[in-house]
């Protein structure tokens, strides 16, 4: 692992929840780290999204890169992966509190303005991985369920973790770290 793309969730920034933490420990292992902080991160996009990305020439995708997204950031990931070039594998993703529709939220409706083909995106990584709560109030336990299996990936599910989110009722404080992530990346 040299590289790390770290994808917030909806009305997230880049200094939000878990993502400073695990850059700066991605970090002391020598791996070079983005945490963009994606545009109108309140209306998430997947066009918008992958323009962001693909337009920074200073960042490169290959077999030493993984992806880490959370919420709207791990379906954004999937969008990111289809567009990639056959040349442009990347080694391990992780989707936290990942989601398959719109979630009847006006504005998660253009996150899925992109028609994912799972067949492609299922070639671009090595490995998938789908960390999910039992409880997540706004993420199916289905849909990580449903991902997974469509991509062979393996499913962590932990119980009573909510969202994974330091907001209230989201799964608090402590996920100003998630430690489980690093786990998950030192595996082969």
């Amino acid at each position: 692992m040299k590289n790390a793309l770290i994808l917030h969730g909806t009305d997230a920034t880049s200094h939000d929840n878990w993502f400073p933490w695990l850059k700066n420990e991605l970090e002391k292992i020598g791996c070079n780290v983005w945490v963009p902080d994606l545009p109108k991160a309140d209306w998430p996009n997947m066009k918008r999204y992958n323009k962001h990305i693909f337009d920074n020439k200073n960042w490169k995708f290959n077999v030493d890169t993984v992806i880490v997204g959370h919420s709207s950031g791990a379906v954004a990931l999937l969008g990111l992966l289809q567009k990639l070039p056959l040349k442009n594998k990347v080694d391990t993703c992780i989707l936290v509190g990942v989601f398959r529709s719109t979630l009847d939220w006006e504005n998660l409706k253009d996150l899925f303005n992109i028609k994912l083909d799972f067949k492609k995106i299922k070639k671009m990584a090595r490995r998938f991985v789908f960390v999910h709560s039992n409880d997540d109030p706004f993420c199916p336990l289905d849909d990580a369920r449903y991902l997974s299996e469509k991509l062979g990936g393996e499913l962590v599910i932990l119980k009573g973790q909510k969202h994974f989110s330091m907001g209230p009722n989201l799964g608090g404080s402590k996920y100003k770290k998630f430690p489980l992530i690093l786990e998950i990346l030192e595996e082969k």
